[in-house]
C-alpha cells in the first residue's frame, strides 16, 4: 500500500489505484486477440442446408448427373463420357444461367470419381449442385 509523502507528518494511505498493471494485462490480451482472430476465420465456407422440407427446384432449371456403380456417367439420361462432360455442362449453363445440377452417385462409386465430376461442374461455372440421397 502506498503512502502520501507530503509536508504533513501524518502518514495517510493513498486512495488512488495504480492502473499500470491493469493496462499491461489489457495490452497483452489485445495482442493475443489480434493474433488469434484471423485464425478463427480461416474455415471452409459451407452453406449448410436446413433440415426442414423445402420445395423442389423447378423442373426447367434442373440437370440430372448420375454415376452408376461401374462409374458410367449419364447427363439427363444420356450416356456421357467424362471427357466431354465439361463441354455439355458449359453449354447447358449458357442456355440456362439458373441451372441446378442434381448429382446422384451409387454408394459403390469411389469418392474420387464423384469428386472429379463435381470439379468439372464447378470449373464450368455450375454454382448450384444438389446431392440426391435416399431417406
Amino acid at each position: 500500500m502506498g503512502f502520501k509523502t507530503d509536508s504533513s507528518s501524518d502518514r495517510e494511505a493513498m486512495s488512488e489505484i495504480n492502473v499500470t498493471p491493469l493496462v499491461d494485462v489489457m495490452l497483452v490480451l489485445l495482442v493475443v486477440f489480434i493474433v488469434t482472430a484471423p485464425l478463427l476465420t480461416q474455415a471452409v465456407h459451407v452453406n449448410l442446408p436446413k433440415t426442414e422440407k423445402t420445395d423442389p427446384a423447378p423442373e426447367k432449371h434442373l440437370a440430372a448427373l448420375e454415376i452408376d456403380a461401374q462409374g458410367n456417367i449419364t447427363l439427363n439420361e444420356k450416356p456421357q463420357p467424362l471427357a466431354t462432360l465439361g463441354q455439355q455442362l458449359r453449354d447447358m449453363q449458357k442456355a440456362d444461367p439458373e441451372l441446378t445440377v442434381q448429382l446422384q452417385a451409387d454408394e459403390a462409386v469411389p469418392y474420387g470419381k464423384v469428386a472429379e465430376a463435381m470439379a468439372i461442374a464447378r470449373k464450368e461455372g455450375i454454382s448450384k449442385l444438389a446431392f440426391i440421397t435416399r431417406e
